[in-house]
């Protein structure tokens, strides 16, 4: 299913210039005509706010469709050598060179220095405060939004909003860290994968304990499938949670807090297997690519993480369930320029497009506001 819309059918009726209607709802006006010719899909908040300028109803001015889905054809292209071995699935980033398309893989690990703006100079005193040394004298930090999350995806969010001016400092925390820097105001947004474990509810129930009502603010990203990583053809055929208490199967595991290690525990409960009888169950790790990554160099057996991590390094996945992604906000900063741009982008069929292509990503709820 598509979203189609009456936006521009509506605009003449009501004599209104694109521009105007623009301005009214704050955005661009390239992003008007961009909806009318239904590349771009607004979120929840723009919707609702062209409805409100044409005085009409959502519904009334955008309603579903079937989508006539065209495959994109593929290509023949050179695979750059000297890199680790190939895989079906495996991403890779396309170059003309001399007028040949070549195929680079990219490093499963990321072998450059991190980005910095500055050197910390003292160790964290109360309040987490310290001095820092910034690299230039005068200090430009531009059109920044500072997002904790432990989803791999947020990279291609980052992306997207790079070519918009904007850069997202993704810092890697679980949802249980991520709503609690949050709340203490110390990010822009948390991305959070908490699942209610009587309704199957993702994130509302948490979020609503963790904030004022109508303080938060949650914005699907997509849903994605978590489950077993494992090593490629799964070898020691892994098939369920069952498995983790087999002594020849080492698992590694996530620190408290994390979504990933309240499932695990939950599902070892209901089968009535003790923590201590699961080989590596004290061994932490601290995301779903540096878990996936312990899985590929041979030093755990499983691991549970997201299917796009383990696609990212080739391994097998025996799939648990699947689950919403949330990123949640301050209503406050919905207004924010930036925020604006970052809810418009999860509408982009460029950005859905290539998240999906990521595997394990289905962005039917990006950009929807859920509260």
């Amino acid at each position: 299913m598509t979203a189609g819309n009456k936006l521009h059918e509506m605009r003449q009726k009501r004599g209104m210039a694109a521009a105007s209607l623009a301005a009214e709802v704050g955005i661009s006006r390239q992003t008007i005509y961009a909806i009318e010719a239904g590349s771009y899909v607004p979120n929840t908040i723009v919707a609702l706010k062209l409805a409100r300028a044409l005085s009409t109803k959502v519904e009334d001015l955008f309603q579903l469709e079937e989508e006539e889905t065209k495959p994109a054809e593929s290509l023949e292209a050179t695979l750059l050598g000297g890199g680790q071995t190939a895989y079906e699935g495996q991403p890779v980033q396309l170059c003309q060179v001399d007028g040949q398309l070549i195929a680079a893989a990219p490093d499963s690990v990321d072998w450059s220095l991190p980005p910095a703006d500055a050197v910390l100079l003292t160790k964290p005193k109360s309040g987490g405060r310290v001095e820092v040394l910034p690299f230039h004298g005068r200090l430009e930090l531009g059109k920044r939004l500072l997002v904790a999350g432990c989803d791999p995806g947020i990279s291609v969010l980052a992306r997207h909003l790079r070519r918009a001016g904007i850069e997202l400092v993704v810092v890697n925390r679980n949802s249980t860290t991520a709503l609690g820097l949050l709340r203490e105001g110390l990010v822009h947004i948390a991305g959070t994968h908490l699942r209610d474990s009587e309704t199957g509810e993702s994130n509302l129930a948490e979020v609503k304990k963790l904030f004022d009502r109508r303080s938060a603010a949650v914005i699907g990203f997509s849903h994605w499938e978590l489950g077993l990583v494992v090593a490629r053809g799964n070898p020691k055929a892994v098939t369920s949670i069952a498995d983790l208490k087999r002594k020849d199967i080492t698992i590694v595991n996530r620190e408290k807090g994390a979504a990933v290690r309240i499932l695990l525990d939950a599902e070892i409960a209901k089968l009535g297997i003790s923590p201590k009888a699961v080989k590596g169950y004290d061994r932490l790790t601290s995301g779903h690519l540096p878990a996936a990554m312990q899985i590929h160099s041979g030093a755990a057996d499983a691991a549970i993480a997201s299917k796009s991590a383990a696609r990212v390094f080739g391994l097998g996945f025996v799939p648990l369930l699947r689950e919403r992604y949330d990123l949640v906000l301050r209503k406050k900063n919905l207004d924010m320029a930036e925020v604006q741009t970052l809810c418009e982008t999860l509408g982009r069929a460029s950005f859905r497009q290539e998240l999906e292509a990521m595997g394990g990503y289905d962005t039917s709820p990006a950009g929807q506001q859920f509260a």
